[in-house]
């Protein structure tokens, strides 16, 4: 008797002889165990792949000019040599403002930034952090190395204040060494994480398990030869004493308000949090936003 193995079609049924059946049940367990040795191999190197996207951040190439009467310049870093950008102050100087560029970015963004305050008195330094725009360093720790390049550029600047403005990793750069550095008077940050370990998670596509974030994580600190747990302005806010001027968009969905009401909970010293309406992330530094940065810098440097 000529058995028939019917599977549902878009057309109607499909007939397949018994022999047929058996052919078709072995190529439908071979199509799985090929399936499943994929997703094996994928999800062995989702780790990896993670922590490369942790500590090699896109490097986007500086194709700016230096802004008007300011030079370009090479610092020294923690081991690594810094490319940047100085200009002199107008008039009657005030002090330094060093501008700290976020993640993926590189110092072309504090261009505005340094014609703003360099007419308001101020030297102005902005600079790629490693692993960024034309600086060395092949790997970005999100404040564990950067701080203590920033404590090297510190030492380039003149007499007086130093305010520093940074902006996403650099807000978190400028946070974490404010918690160890006298010298720092003032710090504008705007939409900084609290912590690498919470923003990193957070961002991690969905497909991710907790425990291939974790293994992300630990390859990351192997190669990248830091600690995640140690970049954390949330640990730092609690040693800073200098006034501190927390900026973050209200709808920001990449690093959400939540790490800036942190960090302004843990802060021990003069603060103000300005969250900005309708602003997403890297949208927050805008229009009459600046008014009040330097409002609140003539009111903190103030004798």
């Amino acid at each position: 008797m000529f058995l028939i193995f019917t599977v549902t079609a878009l057309n109607g049924p499909i007939n397949i002889p018994s022999s047929g059946k058996r052919r078709y049940g072995k190529l439908l367990m071979i199509l799985g165990v090929v399936v499943l040795v994929i997703a094996g191999v994928i999800g062995s190197q989702l780790p990896a792949i993670g922590a490369g996207l942790i500590l090699h951040p896109f490097r986007r190439p500086v194709l700016a000019s230096p802004p008007l009467e300011c030079r370009s310049v090479t610092l020294q870093g923690e081991g690594v040599t810094l490319h940047g950008w100085r200009g002199e102050a107008v008039g009657s100087r005030r002090g330094t403002l060093i501008y700290l560029h976020g993640v993926a970015d590189n110092r072309a963004s504090g261009a505005g930034v340094m014609e703003r305050f360099r007419k308001r008195g101020f030297d102005v330094i902005a600079y790629d952090s490693r692993a960024h725009g034309e600086s060395g360093g092949d790997a970005c720790t999100f404040g564990f190395f950067e701080k203590e390049d920033l404590r090297r550029v510190l030492d380039t600047a003149g007499p007086g204040p130093v305010v520093l403005i940074g902006s996403s990793l650099g807000a978190a750069v400028a946070l974490q060494l404010a918690a160890a550095e006298p010298r720092i008077s003032a710090v504008v940050a705007a939409e900084s994480f609290s912590d690498l370990r919470t923003v990193a998670s957070d961002r991690a596509p969905f497909f991710f398990t907790s425990g291939m974030v974790e293994r992300a994580f630990e390859i990351a600190e192997q190669n990248g030869r830091f600690q995640i747990g140690a970049a954390s302005p949330l640990v730092a806010a609690k040693q800073i004493k200098a006034p501190v001027l927390l900026i973050h968009g209200a709808i920001d969905t990449d690093t959400r308000p939540d790490h800036a009401r942190r960090i302004f909970a843990a802060l021990a010293g003069p603060k103000h949090l300005m969250l900005v309406p309708d602003a997403g992330h890297n949208q927050s530094l805008q229009g009459n936003v600046w008014g009040g940065i330097e409002r609140w810098i003539d009111s903190v440097l103030s004798p």
